[in-house]
């Protein structure tokens, strides 16, 4: 439904390597780079953006949820999120209080947004 979504990271260097890792496992990649603007997604359009913190004041979390085609892709963001200093929120597993095949995994990134994967289909 969303055509794309931005974020502001008060430090572009450690998301953009935390952000290069986690989405290479979900097939997404940055594709536009700006210096203050980093844009992932495929090479026909970037859906995710990070930004330089430039406007408000204090930290408001957003969570974020990336689309992962298989559990082991879920794992895969988990694993490669860990690698990078992501302190965990959730490891991944099933999440029957959504439905019966959500499977997903939660971590924080580097502003302290919470950042999931989320897999809808039976293992």
């Amino acid at each position: 439904m969303l055509d794309h979504l931005a974020i502001q990271c008060a430090d572009m260097a450690a998301s953009a390597t935390f952000y290069d890792a986690v989405l290479a496992p979900l097939g997404a990649a940055r594709v536009m780079d700006f210096g203050v603007a980093i844009g992932y997604g495929t090479p026909e359009k970037p859906d995710f953006w990070i930004g330089k913190f430039d406007s408000g004041e204090g930290f408001r979390e957003s969570h974020i949820a990336f689309s992962a085609g298989d559990r082991a892709t879920v794992r895969a963001f988990f694993d490669a999120a860990v690698a990078n200093g992501a302190e965990v929120l959730h490891e991944p597993r099933l999440w029957p209080e959504y439905h019966p095949t959500y499977y997903g995994a939660f971590v924080r990134d580097p502003d302290g947004n919470n950042v999931e994967a989320v897999c809808h289909s039976p293992e």
